[in-house]
């Protein structure tokens, strides 16, 4: 695509006509989007709200780049710089990330859609009905039983371990071609446990099934990154949607138990047009640009965020061994995927497409 937006030839305008119109959905999307966004500032007078939380905004640019350029949704930047920079509840972390990650990764999705990005369907379609199950229920029985530092605490650990898993098989991940045909057959049963899992997880954090998916993918199916991301980008979109309806539906009918804060919808007005362009835009970059920088830089981040959280929260005793456990235990868990993945049974007799 720069090749035809540097040529000024005729094929390369009418390349370029054609790029547009394949793109048509998606900037429907983007006008119908915009044109709602305004609408609520301009009515509600929002305006000053949305230049008093720029910071947020500024935050989600590179988070939304993230979301759609790697298996992690915005949130894990948003998440972050809302508890541990600006020490806000885990609370609202969670449900910033589930807002804003329902307009910047929809809005990745419908990029990956319109311009025909190859998913694993037979593991995400199980995956989105449990998620559907998971995140509701999570919502509703697990996250809030869970005390604030635990709900940082837990974020920290699963992205921590995702990044040491990226750091230690970062060169086979991103060298794999194609998907694995040999645990086709349960796809449905995986889908089904990564969807309830991760929902539950997502609940709590604000994500976490994408990782979940995502791990799964390029570890026991060894899948290609370009079919890994897509596919678990689709699925936080979707359960970002269903997590922050359950908790305003939660928050509506039982207000004595459950709430969203209202700093949730003044950090989301400031972050919402940021994050509906930057995620797509990071889908688009890393068709041009290796996608091992990123991957890098992100999984240090990830890392970087634990310690801290671990810091900051002044963690020690038995909370600090338990934390360094759960780590391990994450990364035991990605290891027997990955041997189940990397077994001489998996490569005997099955095509690798």
């Amino acid at each position: 695509m720069s090749r035809v937006l540097a040529d000024p030839s005729p094929a390369a305008a009418r390349g370029f006509l054609a790029w547009v119109s394949q793109l048509r959905p998606f900037l429907i999307w983007l006008v119908l989007f915009y044109s709602a966004w305004l609408t609520i500032v301009a009515v509600g007078g929002h305006w000053e709200t949305v230049r008093s939380h720029w910071p947020i905004a500024l935050a989600m640019s590179f988070g939304s780049y993230i979301a759609g350029s790697t298996p992690m949704g915005g949130g894990t930047v948003g998440f972050p710089v809302l508890v541990l920079l600006f020490e806000m509840p885990g609370s609202l972390g969670r449900n910033f990330g589930l807002a804003v990650q329902s307009i910047g990764m929809v809005s990745a999705s419908i990029y990956i859609f319109t311009v025909g990005r190859p998913l694993h369907w037979s593991l995400l379609r199980p995956a989105l009905y449990g998620a559907l199950l998971g995140t509701p229920l999570g919502a509703a029985f697990v996250a809030p039983l869970i005390p604030d530092l635990w709900v940082k605490l837990l974020f920290g650990v699963v992205w921590a371990s995702f990044g040491i898993m990226h750091l230690v098989k970062l060169r086979e991940l991103i060298s794999a071609d194609g998907i694995s045909q040999h645990w086709r057959s349960w796809d449905g049963s995986i889908g089904w446990i990564v969807g309830l899992v991760g929902g539950v997880v997502s609940s709590i954090t604000g994500v976490g099934i994408d990782m979940l998916i995502y791990a799964t993918l390029v570890l026991l199916y060894r899948a290609d990154l370009k079919i890994a991301i897509p596919t678990s980008v689709v699925l936080m979109a979707f359960t970002s949607l269903v997590g922050i309806a359950s908790n305003v539906a939660l928050a509506w009918t039982f207000p004595q138990g459950y709430a969203v804060e209202p700093a949730v919808f003044a950090n989301w007005l400031a972050a919402a047009p940021v994050v509906a362009v930057g995620a797509p835009l990071g889908a688009l970059v890393v068709e041009w640009i290796s996608r091992k920088p990123t991957l890098l830089i992100v999984s240090a981040l990830c890392i970087l965020q634990f310690v801290w959280t671990l810091v900051q929260e002044r963690v020690s005793g038995t909370t600090l061994v338990v934390s360094l456990l759960a780590v391990l235990a994450f990364n035991g868990v990605f290891h027997v995927l990955y041997s189940f993945g990397h077994s001489p049974a998996a490569y005997d007799g099955e095509p690798h497409e």
